[in-house]
């Protein structure tokens, strides 16, 4: 099977509704595998991956986001568009868009420092992402719940050396995903130094 690299990585984009239907567990194979080839902290490849497709246990991981987002939701207000807001009101009250499945990844901070597990877990979970897509699915990174960690480490049996960063929710798209926005990477991007604007093509000397 063949795919447009460029094309899944432009296309990829969160997911907040999901159809009931359910994850192939062959395809939540490739996608653990796609997330363990990201690069680690010296190769220590300290992720966890707790995949969640109980009822009752999501239920619970939901709660807690809808805990997180009412404590927090006035502080976004004013920065989210209110469509944004909307979807992520939806999202988080309908129990995480209504994912068949959902991947907490945690990193085993035996194998890595804390200080330097996210730059090892979160290429993993993008890793994860654009496999979700590549296989015709949806999915969304979420923090909700992980600022609840310890309630979340109880629900899931985690010893206290294993640390939740992210929730994936997976399943596929209830309606047809749209494009992503994206700002243009000009006005984003240097040469050498900030304020040279880059320009493919037109290297100028340092003033």
């Amino acid at each position: 099977m063949s795919f447009d690299f460029f094309g899944i990585i432009d296309s990829q984009r969160a997911c907040r509704r999901f159809s009931a239907d359910p994850v192939d567990e062959g395809d939540i194979d490739r996608m653990l595998e796609s997330a363990s080839h990201a690069p680690s902290a010296e190769n220590s490849q300290p992720w966890v991956f707790v995949v969640v497709q109980n009822d009752d246990i999501r239920r619970e991981i939901a709660s807690l986001a809808t805990q997180v987002w009412l404590n927090g939701r006035a502080y976004v207000e004013g920065t989210l568009a209110p469509n944004i807001l909307r979807d992520v009101d939806e999202f988080v009250n309908g129990c995480f868009g209504n994912a068949p499945t959902l991947v907490v990844v945690c990193a085993d901070l035996r194998r890595v420092s804390e200080s330097l597990a996210a730059s090892s877990i979160y290429p993993a979970s993008q890793n994860l992402l654009l496999a979700a897509n590549a296989l015709g699915y949806g999915s969304i990174f979420t923090h909700f719940s992980v600022n609840c960690g310890e309630e979340l480490q109880s629900i899931l049996g985690l010893p206290s050396e294993i640390s939740p960063y992210g929730i994936i929710a997976i399943g596929r798209p209830d309606g047809r995903l749209g494009i992503p926005r994206r700002e243009p990477i000009g006005p984003k991007t240097h040469r050498d130094r900030f304020g040279t604007p880059w320009a493919p093509g037109e290297a100028r000397p340092l003033e």
